[in-house]
Parts: C-alpha cells; structure tokens; sequence
C-alpha cells in the first residue's frame, strides 16, 4: 500500500503542472491560435513566482504565501502572452514562430534578472508548503493515504482548475463562442461575435494558465528556480494534442505522462523496476519517448480545431 501511495503522490505532483498547462493551451487553441510558447509562460511564472516566495517568506509564510505566488505566476504568464496575441492576433505573424521567439525570450530574461539580483540564475526558496496529512481527510481509508497525505496544495488547486475551465468552456456562453472561433471565425463573425477579441481572451487564459503550471511545477519538485521548467510546455502540449483538445481526455493523457515522469524521476523506490539492468539515463528518456510514440499513433486521428493558426480576415468570410 505504501508503494502505490507513493505512486499516486508522485504521479499527482508531475501530472498537475501538465493538467494546468494543457488545459490553457486547449483555450488557445480552441480560439483559433496556436501557443507553443507555453513554455515560456511556464518558465516566467515559476520565475516570478519563486521570486516573490524568496522576497516575502519574512513576511508571510505557509499555504497563503504559495496562494499569493501563484496569482504572481499566473500574472507573469498573463503579461509574458501578450506579446504573443499582439503578434499572431492583430500583426497576424506566424505563430509557430512567435510562440518560437517568447520560449528563447524567457530562459534569458529569468537568467538576466536572477542574475541581476542574486548573482546567480538560480532563484532560492524554502519550502514550506509540504502538507504531511489533511486532518480528517488523511484518515480516510484508502483514499487519505492516496489523496490527502504527503502532497501540495498545488494538487488542489489544479483540479479546481480543471473543474472551472471545463465548465467555462462547455457549458458558459463564453465558452461556445470562444469554440465558435476556432471552428468556423466567419460565421462566428456573422452572428457578431468579436473573433479577435475571443482570440485574445483564449490566448491570456493560456498565458496565465502555463504562468501558474510553472510555479505548480517547481515548488513540489525543488527549492529553487533555474530558468528552466525542462521542456514540460512541451510535454503539455502533447498533453493537450494526445487529448484531442478535450478537456476529459487532457485529464487522462495528463495523468498519463505524469506516470511515464513518475517511472522516469522515481524508479528507484518502485519495487520490480530498479532492479531491472536499465541505465538510469534510459529512465530518463522514457516520457519524451512516450511523447513521441503518442504522437505518432495520434496524428492520423488529430481533431484540431479547423482554424487553429489561420489569422482571421474579415474579408475572407
């Protein structure tokens, strides 16, 4: 039982961040623009995020400190994406390579500032969120030890993100208009719906969504920022792409990959694994290979939304 709790715990820690960021990256694209630079956004949050965790542990401390940091997070995604929509939405640029230009962009703008402040790339934080066990919740049989025992609030908090965007985006009028725009923009444009201004709205909400993964990616995983979120924005767009940009099966595929991340960071506490003759660095590999098989069987079935990444014209309804 203590091994398969420690699964669960670990799995939860990898696959939230991919949740979160696929989740946002499902906005933007169902919007009707591409986002590849969800990275980037992950990159910033976790950058700004622990920045402000490292400046104001004096002050503040526990669960409200990691709340505030992650509204700081998302904030940062929030701002780092704008430049992104300005470009593929109203410049109407290529957004592969836009998105392109913000994942070289925020590697070396955290470098510089860390740099500038501390002296090093690296931004230290102490961790204090860690919860040991929820009272009453951890004593639940079965379920405590698997849900409410050794884990962050990190994990509470992506699945009511979850919860909130796959009710937005199914059941609001603001969600049948934001899939409208990404399915058919000149008859979304004809019953007078803004589609530069859903696009927008779509491409922000994937911006604060990746800002708040990448702070939700360092904290149960170190005790510092080092400009680098390890090609998970990558990860969660292949989260998103292996869920067919619906929020239920981004749900599954996230948990997936967190479990193929899970074999590769912890092989060595799972009884039957670490003592195979496997190379660590083998290990390692095993959720970017993942990645690549996945994607491979799921290219032919791809139900991408019709006009992802096409810049809408008005004239060209």
């Amino acid at each position: 039982m203590k091994t398969i709790a420690f699964i669960v715990q670990q799995t939860m820690i990898f696959s939230i961040p991919l949740l979160v960021v696929g989740m946002g990256g499902m906005y933007s694209e169902r919007s009707g623009v591409i986002n590849v630079g969800l990275d980037g956004g992950m990159i910033m949050g976790a950058f700004t995020g622990t920045l402000f965790i490292n400046r104001m542990q004096g002050v503040i401390s526990g669960q409200g400190l990691l709340l505030l940091a992650l509204l700081v997070a998302g904030l940062s995604g929030f701002i780092f994406t704008i430049f992104h929509a300005f470009a593929s939405i109203n410049l109407k640029a290529n957004q592969v390579i836009s998105g392109t230009a913000m994942n070289m962009f925020a590697p070396a703008f955290a470098i510089f500032a860390a740099r500038l402040v501390f002296g090093t790339q690296q931004v230290p934080f102490r961790d204090t969120f860690f919860i040991r066990r929820i009272p009453l919740l951890g004593d639940i049989p079965i379920i405590g030890p698997l849900l409410f025992q050794n884990a962050y609030l990190t994990t509470y908090i992506g699945f009511l993100i979850f919860f909130i965007a796959w009710f937005v985006i199914q059941r609001t009028p603001f969600g049948l208009r934001l899939r409208a725009c990404g399915e058919h923009p000149g008859a979304a444009d004809t019953v007078g719906i803004d589609v530069q201004r859903m696009r927008w709205a779509g491409t922000l909400i994937s911006g604060f969504l990746a800002g708040i993964g990448g702070l939700a990616f360092v904290v149960p995983t170190s005790t510092e920022s080092n400009a680098t979120v390890y090609g998970y924005g990558f990860l969660s767009l292949a989260v998103m792409i292996f869920g067919q940009w619906r929020s239920q099966k981004i749900l599954g595929a996230a948990f997936f990959f967190g479990l193929m991340k899970t074999i590769a960071s912890a092989y060595s506490a799972i009884p039957g694994i670490k003592d195979l003759p496997i190379p660590a660095t083998v290990y390692k590999m095993i959720p970017y290979i993942a990645t690549l098989i996945v994607l491979i069987f799921m290219s032919k079935r791809s139900q991408a939304p019709a006009a992802e990444g096409i810049p809408y014209e008005k004239t060209g309804r």
